[in-house]
């Protein structure tokens, strides 16, 4: 099964400490591109995040964010004594600088930055739980890449069934395409009553149906289209083969478009880059 490049995850869950919320974003990209939002005190997971994610998927642009939510109800407030006794020493030097000093207010102490803590909770429990999480958010992340793999999997099949009936009634109607056009340069020639050697009228036409022979073009589809089946089966990180299976069967298109004859095989050139060129816009998002 292939998988696609874009997803989104959501979890979250709620501990005695507060809760916790993973938000994973993926869209297509060349490599593998992780973006981190973390918390300051969750900064210690950004190395085992990495590297979840490396064994997890194979490409694409993946934000992953991570928010915590405090609760303090249930704590205690205490009072950072060395912070306070720093600040009041600090105070009282400033103090002796000014000739009528107002006295220390004991509320702004306890405003002052780190001086009123709570019971701080455990921190290898907080990030062993956001980690967990996180494990949970990025399964849901590859399941909803599984599932629009399978969404992209079935329109390029589709897109190749259309590809195949072009190749196959195309492959019908060039014999008597070429009929037609060896046809037409004998009636041509009858009108302006040239008299042609039959050696050198002969030479003529086995020229035009050497130029006009498609059939190797025809079969090169073909095997592309067998090709693509075949890695799309497979599955797995099969964005950049298929991208290159695009580019030849582009190419194979392009050549039966140079050596179209007939109205009907240049509308079956055009028909096909139509959907080649919308199987190629799908592949860009496959992992």
């Amino acid at each position: 099964m292939v998988h696609s490049m874009t997803a989104f995850a959501r979890v979250e869950g709620a501990g005695a400490n507060g809760t916790l919320s993973w938000e994973l974003r993926s869209v297509n990209h060349r490599y593998l591109e992780p973006h981190l939002r973390l918390p300051e005190a969750f900064r210690d997971l950004e190395g085992s995040v990495r590297e979840a994610l490396r064994q997890g998927l194979s490409r694409g642009k993946v934000e992953c964010t991570l928010r915590f939510n405090e609760e303090n109800g249930d704590k205690s407030l205490q009072v950072d004594s060395v912070r306070a006794s720093q600040l009041i020493s600090a105070a009282e030097q400033v103090a002796a600088l000014i000739k009528q000093p107002a006295p220390l207010n004991p509320l702004e102490v306890l405003a002052w930055p780190g001086v009123l803590v709570a019971d701080a909770a455990d921190p290898q429990a907080l990030n062993s739980a956001a980690l967990k999480l996180f494990e949970q958010a990025l399964s849901e992340l590859k399941s909803g890449r599984a599932r629009e793999g399978a969404e992209l999997a079935k329109l390029l099949n589709e897109r190749l069934d259309s590809i195949q009936e072009e190749v196959a009634a195309l492959r019908v109607l060039v014999p008597e395409m070429l009929a037609n056009q060896r046809q037409k340069i004998l009636d041509r020639c009858a009108e302006m009553q040239a008299e042609l050697e039959p050696q050198r009228l002969e030479q003529e036409l086995v020229m035009l149906a050497q130029k006009s022979d498609v059939a190797e073009e025809l079969d090169r589809l073909t095997t592309h289209v067998s090709e693509v089946r075949r890695v799309l089966k497979a599955g797995g990180a099969a964005g950049r083969r298929l991208d290159f299976l695009m580019q030849e069967l582009n190419r194979e298109a392009n050549t039966l478009g140079s050596k179209a004859f007939d109205p009907r095989s240049t509308q079956a050139a055009v028909n096909l880059k139509v959907l080649i060129e919308q199987m190629r816009e799908q592949v860009q998002n496959i992992e």
